[in-house]
């Protein structure tokens, strides 16, 4: 699986992003997919995961109900939906996948990763 994460930008705080991933292959819908963060100085951090057929998300408690995740098997894409940003927010944010969604909830290491998007948050 190859993933390819695009979305990212400048924005104001408050203001809105959506990030997307897209993936290769024909067996998406086999694959939990997810987002995780790492901001400069910082140790990467999960942020939010959906699995396979999309009908279960998890996410870290820092962006519950301001980052939403999406999927549309058929496009083979994944998406993440940013409200409210924060400052704090700022990282480069990378999609994974993994055929487990367990490995998301467990903080395993994921099979498959996409490379970074920048999000800047400016206050």
């Amino acid at each position: 699986v190859q993933l390819q994460a695009s979305g990212g930008g400048l924005v104001q705080a408050g203001g809105s992003l959506r990030l997307s991933c897209a993936a290769s292959g024909r067996t998406f819908s086999r694959y939990a997919m997810g987002w995780f963060r790492q901001a400069p100085g910082k140790e990467r951090e999960f942020v939010t995961a959906i699995s396979g057929s999309g009908g279960t998300t998890y996410a870290a408690e820092s962006v519950k109900g301001r980052f939403t995740i999406s999927r549309d098997n058929a496009k083979n894409l994944v998406y993440l939906q940013m409200n409210s940003l924060k400052p704090e927010d700022t990282a480069v944010y990378y999609c994974a996948a993994d055929p487990n969604y367990s490995t998301f909830l467990l903080a395993g290491e994921c099979d498959y990763w996409g490379q970074g998007t920048q999000v800047t948050v400016s206050s």
